[in-house]
């Protein structure tokens, strides 16, 4: 199954929570200090809204999956399309293992394709090399083109 993605920044994370639990009629399936995420399924939507970024408002886009295969099919798709695509691989960020890889649209709008491996307790375990898309722009608020990770 895919699932829509939407990381959003915010300002005030807990009126943020108290709003979007009201929208969505539920409460979020994970809470940090910085971060909420809630994983709707009607419709499927991973929806994460983060106190990391420089201005407030969509940062990225993206779609989840749930099998390695599906990850690996929009990939040879975006590779067929001739899309530039940044492949990060295996990774850590916004509290999860993931294999993930990012592409950017006309208008410079980060499109994070991605599966989730597991939680982890932490934002990211390890600064990513530089250059690097996932956590780049969270840690050092550099730009919208470097999206900060869901």
């Amino acid at each position: 199954m895919k699932r829509f993605h939407v990381h959003v920044h915010v300002k005030d994370l807990e009126k943020n929570i108290a709003f979007y639990s009201a929208m969505f009629d539920q409460q979020p399936a994970r809470t940090e200090a910085d971060y909420a995420k809630w994983m709707l399924n009607d419709p499927p939507v991973n929806f994460a809204i983060s106190t990391r970024g420089d201005a407030t408002g969509v940062d990225h886009l993206g779609i989840q999956v749930d099998q390695a295969e599906e990850l690996e099919a929009l990939k040879a798709n975006a590779t067929r399309a001739d899309m530039t695509l940044l492949d990060e691989g295996p990774t850590t960020c916004c509290y999860a293992r993931s294999d993930k890889y990012w592409l950017t649209d006309p208008q410079g709008i980060a499109w994070e394709q991605f599966h989730t491996l597991g939680n982890i307790p932490v934002f990211s375990e390890a600064k990513p090399a530089a250059g690097s898309a996932c956590c780049a722009a969270a840690d050092s608020k550099t730009s919208r083109s470097a999206p900060a990770c869901c």
